[in-house]
C-alpha cells in the first residue's frame, strides 16, 4: 500500500525538508502541504491523504484545532504531530484530539518514517520520552482505587496534592513534584473539593489549617 501524506507545517523550509525525506520512500507519496488550518482542511478534502504530519504552531489556529476538525470530518485519516513542543500539556491535548503520533522535530528521521507506518496501518506511536508522560498518567489515574484510605476519605495521593495546594503551589508545580501530569493534579483536586465539600483554594487552605496539615 503506498501511504499518501499530507504535509501540514507553516514553514516552508520545513516543509521542503520533510519532502526530501519522504520521497525517496518507496512506499510513501507527498499528495500535498499546507501552511495553516484553514490549508489543511482545504487540501486533506482535494488529496485524500492517508496520513497527515501535523505541526501545533499554525498561524491561524493551532494544530491540535486542525486535528479535531479532520478527524470529525474524515476519521479514517491518520494524524502524526510533528512539533517542536514536547510538554504533556500539548501531548495530551494532540491525543485527546484524535492523533496517532506524536514525534517531536529533533527526532531521528527513522522515528519519523517509524510513526508514519505506525499510523497507516490503525497503530499509535509515541516518542519513548513522551510514552513515558501517558504511562505516568495512567498509573497515577488508576492509583487511588488501591491507595489506603485517610484523612476524611482521602487517598494518600490525594492527601499529598491537598499539602502542596494548601502551600499555593499551582497545578504544574505540584505536577513537577510528584511526577505526575497537570491534568491529573486538576483531577485530584476536584476530587479533593468535592469529597471535603470545598469550594475554593481559601476553604482548602482554612481546612489543611484546622487539620493541621499546614501551619498558619
Amino acid at each position: 500500500m503506498t501511504i499518501r501524506l499530507l504535509l501540514v507545517d507553516d514553514h516552508a523550509v520545513v516543509r521542503s525538508g520533510l519532502k526530501m525525506l519522504l520521497s525517496g520512500q518507496k512506499d510513501m507519496e507527498i499528495v500535498g502541504e499546507a501552511g495553516s488550518v484553514a490549508e489543511a482542511l482545504t487540501e486533506t478534502e482535494r488529496a485524500q491523504p492517508n496520513v497527515i504530519l501535523m505541526d501545533i504552531g499554525l498561524p491561524d489556529k493551532t494544530g491540535i484545532e486542525a486535528t479535531r476538525a479532520i478527524k470529525i470530518k474524515f476519521p479514517d485519516v491518520k494524524i502524526v504531530a510533528l512539533t517542536i513542543h514536547e510538554d504533556e500539556e500539548y501531548f495530551f491535548q494532540m491525543l485527546n484530539a484524535g492523533a496517532s503520533g506524536y514525534v517531536p522535530k529533533r527526532a531521528a528521521p527513522e522515528e519519523l518514517i517509524t510513526a508514519i507506518h505506525a499510523a497507516a496501518i490503525g497503530e499509535v506511536y509515541l516518542y519513548p520520552s513522551l510514552a513515558k508522560l501517558l504511562v505516568q498518567d495512567f498509573l497515577s489515574a488508576e492509583r487511588p482505587a488501591e491507595e489506603k484510605i485517610n484523612l476524611d476519605g482521602l487517598t494518600e495521593r490525594e492527601h499529598e496534592v491537598l499539602t502542596h495546594l494548601a502551600e499555593g503551589a499551582s497545578n504544574h508545580e505540584i505536577a513537577s513534584s510528584l511526577v505526575i501530569s497537570p491534568k491529573t493534579v486538576e483531577r485530584h483536586r476536584e476530587n479533593i473539593m468535592r469529597k471535603l465539600n470545598l469550594h475554593s483554594r481559601s476553604d482548602l487552605v482554612r481546612y489543611a489549617i484546622r487539620k493541621g496539615i499546614i501551619k498558619a
